[in-house]
Formats: structure tokens, sequence, C-alpha cells
């Protein structure tokens, strides 16, 4: 069994056939599904999503590339809908920054803002977060450190193999690992994954980005998590069965509404 902690099910690449992604997911494997809130432009398509497939769950967030549409009432109004798991995502992008100092020092000053408010709802509804980092190791941990609650943790998403990160598993934080595994240039990540506790790692597709070795250049599904669970378990030394209970374990325990996925 396999949990897709991270998967844009709402992404418009699915709009004709997210009925065969989903059966062709779970005809390998993965018994559920969580839509990262990245958008709210397409969080609509999230919930209505989540409300037909009792696997899919969601979250409620804003991007960092999104940070001028950020609305804290649009998160408090679907936090508490039943299949609602985290907040995020949100986090620390730098990226795609402007050119200009001033511009960009502004454009900091707001994302972490705006990471913030996020970490503090998180808190407000008891709620896990899904991190995004992107060249931002530095001032995302220092944020979560100051400001995230170990009993709520949460996952940093596409982990980006920041040795600087690891000390957050201490805080209840999860690490995620998609496609980006597979890449014939992902010695880094390759690298430090055995540095990562066992209990702390969680599988994610990422999809419809970032799909795995040897199918790059097509789109990305949840199907293709087992691709990531392989390549886990050749860097582990264990079997496949053996990392999907241990991932699968770990997403249970830190998205409680997974508990009863079986």
């Amino acid at each position: 069994m396999i949990i897709d902690t991270h998967c844009h099910l709402d992404n418009e690449a699915y709009l004709s056939d997210i009925d065969g992604v989903i059966r062709n997911a779970k005809e390998e494997g993965v018994k559920a599904f969580l839509i990262p809130g990245a958008d709210f432009d397409t969080l609509p398509r999230a919930i209505e999503l989540s409300e037909k497939y009792s696997e899919v769950f969601f979250a409620v967030g804003t991007h960092p590339y999104d940070i001028d549409k950020y609305d804290e009432k649009i998160i408090e109004k679907y936090v508490n809908h039943p299949k609602c798991v985290a907040i995020g995502e949100c986090g620390l992008d730098y990226y795609r920054l402007p050119d200009d100092e001033s511009e960009k020092k502004e454009n900091i000053k707001k994302q972490k803002e705006v990471f913030i408010s996020q970490i503090e709802l998180s808190k407000r509804y008891k709620k896990p977060l899904i991190i995004h980092i992107r060249e931002a190791s530095n001032d995302s941990r220092e944020i979560l450190e100051k400001y995230a609650s170990k009993d709520l943790g949460g996952v940093l998403h596409c982990f980006n193999a920041s040795p600087h990160l690891l000390p957050l598993s201490n805080m209840n934080f999860y690490f995620a690992i998609g496609g980006v595994l597979t890449f014939k240039n992902a010695k880094k990540l390759v690298e430090i994954l055995p540095q990562i506790p066992k209990e702390r790692l969680l599988i994610e597709t990422d999809a419809p980005y970032l799909t795995p070795h040897p199918f790059r250049g097509v789109r990305n599904e949840p199907y293709y998590t087992k691709y990531v669970s392989l390549k886990m378990a050749e860097i582990f030394g264990l079997n496949d069965d053996e990392i999907r209970s241990i991932t699968t374990k770990n997403a249970k325990n830190l998205f409680k509404e997974f508990s009863n996925i079986s």
C-alpha cells in the first residue's frame, strides 16, 4: 500500500480522465491521494474530487508564487471540511525573485509574512503543514523553528536534499520523496536520503510534474509512486513492501484522516 502525499489531481491535466488515473493508481496499490492547496482557483475542483472519491483528501493554502492572492478568509472557509487534512502548500521560494533589488527584498518580506500567517493558521486549526522550499532552506528552517508547532509538524514537500533541513525531523517534520530520486542527476538526494530517519519518510509524486525515470517527459500521476518506492528500497537495502509499509505508517501518523485507509 502507498499513500501519495502530494499530487495535483485538481490540475487541468486530469480533466478528461481523472477516473482512470485514480483507478490505475489503486490497482498499483495507491490507496490514498492528497491534493495540496497550491491555488485558490483550483480549490473547488480539489474539494469536488475529495467529495466524489473516498480516497482523495485535500489541503488548503497558498503557494509562495501566489502570495498576491493570499486570503486568510478563504483558508478559514474550508479548513474544517472533513476531507481537509493540512495547511499548505506554503513556504518560501527564492528561485524566481525579481531582478530589481528593492522588489526582491519586498517579495521575500511578503513571502515570509504569508508563510508565517499560514503557520499560525495551522496551529489555530490544529492541522499539519505542507511546506514548499526552493533555494530558501536557511530562512525556511529559521521560521519553522521559531513559529511551527512540534505537536502538529508537517511535511517538507519534494525534499531538496539540503542537510540544513534535517534537524527539522526533531520537530515532527517529515520528508516527502518523489520522482526526483530516480533522476540521473539526483546524486545529492541519493546520498542524503539514508540520513533521514525512516520514521520520517513519505512518498509523493507532485503529479503532473516530476515524472520518475524512465518516464520523464510524460504526464506524471500517482501510479508512478511505485518507481519512487522501488528506488527508496534499493537505497535503504530493503524490499519494496517494507518501504511501502514504512511510508504508509508515517503518512497515517502525520495525517490522522488517513488512519482508516486500508
